[in-house]
């Protein structure tokens, strides 16, 4: 019997959006059997072009910086485009994946993504606007399999 990894994925930035297909990547890498829950803000991560993915600086702490910036100077307009490029800058310089490639090992791995039926009702998505590969699925669809599964992870 596989063992099996369940994961709530709730938030849509930059530095949000890689653990949850981290470890659902790498759970299918070692013959889990995983399942995806994108609710919420997280529902962004399914969309087909995730180029406009974002980071914050605002309210992020431990993001690192090159140089210490006061929280009022975090909110200015430009910050988050800058903290963004800075990010992905290093996300390549580093030869870590892209948002784009994590997700596609994933869906070729197996790893079933489960969109949040009330969360695409809510923010009014289309089909259209998400990739093809994903399941409609209430809680409820989510839970019975994450009541069976050896790992639950909510990011």
């Amino acid at each position: 019997m596989a063992r099996k990894m369940a994961i709530i994925a709730s938030k849509g930035t930059l530095d949000m959006a890689y653990p949850p297909f981290i470890l659902a990547s790498t759970a299918a890498a070692l013959d889990y059997e995983v399942q995806v829950f994108f609710t919420f803000y997280g529902l962004t991560l399914l969309r087909k072009d995730l180029a406009d993915v974002k980071l914050s600086p605002l309210a992020n702490p431990a993001m690192p910086m090159p140089m210490p910036i006061p929280v009022f100077a975090q909110a200015l307009p430009g910050m988050e485009a800058m903290a963004t490029r800075m990010m992905k800058s290093k996300i390549r310089s580093k030869g870590v994946a892209s948002l784009q490639e994590l997700r596609s090992l994933c869906l070729e791995a197996g790893v079933r993504f489960i969109a949040c039926q009330m969360t695409f009702d809510l923010f009014d998505f289309r089909t259209d606007d998400l990739i093809a590969e994903i399941e409609p699925g209430g809680a409820a669809t989510f839970l019975e399999f994450a009541g069976q599964s050896d790992i639950c992870l909510f990011i």
